[in-house]
């Protein structure tokens, strides 16, 4: 069996999703299914360590249009993110600077009762830069070897006097 840089390349590439995929999974989440009545908001929170990029999904099953406004308050309550979510499923991030408690505090604006499945999650990505690395080194190969599989690729014309 001949190694060729495109088997290499999609190996690497393989290896780096599947570690990445492994770091995510590895960071600190809190997770939580609720039903916010109309003008009443929910809080959850979660310590961050360090320094790093946090995230929050908001997956609303049995949606109709309705929105739910979101903020992300550090320790000291200051606001650090704040959004509108007008659909289904909603995936925001945010930077912590410091270690601490983190709050996600969810309020229904609207006058009908939302069903909500909220997770607040640090991202892990200082751990990411690795597997990064990897597949952007996979993906380099195999784009280099298809252009050099390319590269002497001719077509054959058919003779025009065929008879």
């Amino acid at each position: 069996m001949k190694i060729s840089l495109f088997k290499i390349g999609l190996v690497l590439s393989v290896i780096g999703m599947i570690w990445i995929s492994f770091v995510f999974l590895q960071g600190d989440r809190i997770s939580e299914e609720i039903v916010l009545k109309s003008t009443n908001s929910h809080d959850m929170e979660l310590n961050f360590n360090g320094k790093g990029i946090g995230y929050y999904k908001v997956f609303m099953p049995e949606f109709v249009g309705n929105q739910v406004f979101v903020q992300i308050l550090d320790r000291n309550q200051n606001i650090i993110s704040e959004e509108i979510i007008q659909t289904k499923m909603s995936v925001g991030y945010f930077n912590f600077e410091k270690s601490g408690i983190y709050t996600i505090k969810i309020t229904n604006p609207s006058e009908n009762q939302i069903n909500l499945q909220v997770e607040l999650g640090d991202a892990n990505s200082e751990n990411m830069i690795s597997p990064g690395v990897m597949i952007l080194i996979g993906a380099v190969m195999i784009i280099v070897s298809c252009y050099m599989k390319l590269k002497n690729y001719s077509i054959e014309q058919p003779d025009e006097n065929i008879s």
